[in-house]
């Protein structure tokens, strides 16, 4: 059974497969957490575990936050060595976020899809938020992705409004 977990370099194997998944991919745009793996650990492993040290540092305001960014808390879901996804859940909004990305932001790897894992993953990942004192989650779609307007709407999302070409809704994370 799939679950979240802390990202780990044991999933280096799965994880750079996921990556190039999501490079091959043709139907979405290649996610912005993908780009943002630091070149060197797609193909060092030292630098991939530079980078999982980097992603589990930026939880908290005096670890690792690049100029620009939120605390947030990355997980990956798995199911046993397969990283099947990965969802960023953003500890406070500013204003941009407020508009586009939200409190969590999630991916599943194009290999993965249609088989209910991001309805799941954002529901095991409603109490995390919680625990990190999001009493509601704001997420954002684009108004044509149906997919993860479904996604949101299946974990007890209420539609706020449009901003641009994006939905954005309330989640209770409790």
């Amino acid at each position: 059974m799939p679950e979240l977990i802390d990202p780990t370099v044991r999933l280096r194997p799965s994880f750079l497969a996921a990556v190039a998944e999501f490079h091959a991919d043709r139907e979405q745009g290649v996610p912005w957490f993908v780009t943002n793996v630091d070149p060197p650990a797609l193909t060092d492993a030292d630098a991939f575990a530079a980078y999982v040290a980097r992603v589990l540092g930026e939880r908290t305001e005096d670890g690792a936050v690049r100029n620009g960014f939120v605390p947030m808390t990355t997980l990956w879901w798995v199911e046993g060595e397969e990283m099947l996804g990965r969802l960023a859940i953003r500890h406070r909004l500013t204003p941009a976020l407020e508009r586009v990305g939200g409190h969590i932001g999630y991916d599943v790897r194009p290999g993965a899809r249609r088989r209910g894992h991001a309805t799941a993953m954002l529901a095991a990942a409603l109490p995390v938020a919680r625990g990190l004192g999001i009493t509601r989650a704001l997420l954002t779609c684009d108004e044509a992705n149906t997919a993860s307007r479904r996604v949101i709407e299946a974990n007890g999302g209420e539609f706020l409004d449009t901003d641009g070409d994006k939905r954005r809704y309330w989640v209770p994370t409790a």
